[in-house]
């Protein structure tokens, strides 16, 4: 599998997401919200904001996401370098090795509703890493 740009947006990642699938004469994608997995946890408003949604462009995965509600944004550093296979050992492996001198876990190595195998980390040169375990 290949590693996919994931691009954050500020509350806005629906907008950009079908302008992108325009631009590029694609379907409308598929869109999964905040609310339709975390319900219980969000302030209020943000029930409708985008947890994820990608576009196939040329090949290739573009991800977007709106940033985490209740967390702080940040235009010139929202975005994050996905690591997307269906070999769970190197997932687990990768993710182990940045942890090492990792600045900070945001989520540990763990079965989401979207994933059987998802975590999340910012490396020792501060870039942001999503695994993802895809069948």
């Amino acid at each position: 599998m290949a590693l996919n740009p994931y691009l954050i947006f500020d509350g806005n990642a629906r907008e950009a997401a079908l302008y992108y699938a325009e631009v590029f004469g694609l379907p409308e994608p598929q869109l999964m919200t905040f609310g339709s997995v975390h319900s219980e946890h969000l302030p209020p408003g943000t029930e409708n904001l985008i947890m994820h949604t990608n576009l196939d462009i040329a090949g290739g995965k573009l991800m977007i996401s709106d940033n985490i509600p209740g967390t702080s944004f940040q235009q010139g550093t929202n975005f994050t370098i996905a690591y997307v296979s269906n070999d769970e050992k190197a997932i687990r492996d990768a993710f182990e090795k940045l942890k090492v001198d990792s600045v900070s876990v945001m989520m540990e190595l763990q079965e989401t509703p979207w994933s059987k195998c998802y975590g999340s980390l910012t490396d020792k040169f501060n870039i942001e890493w999503q695994f993802s375990h895809e069948a």
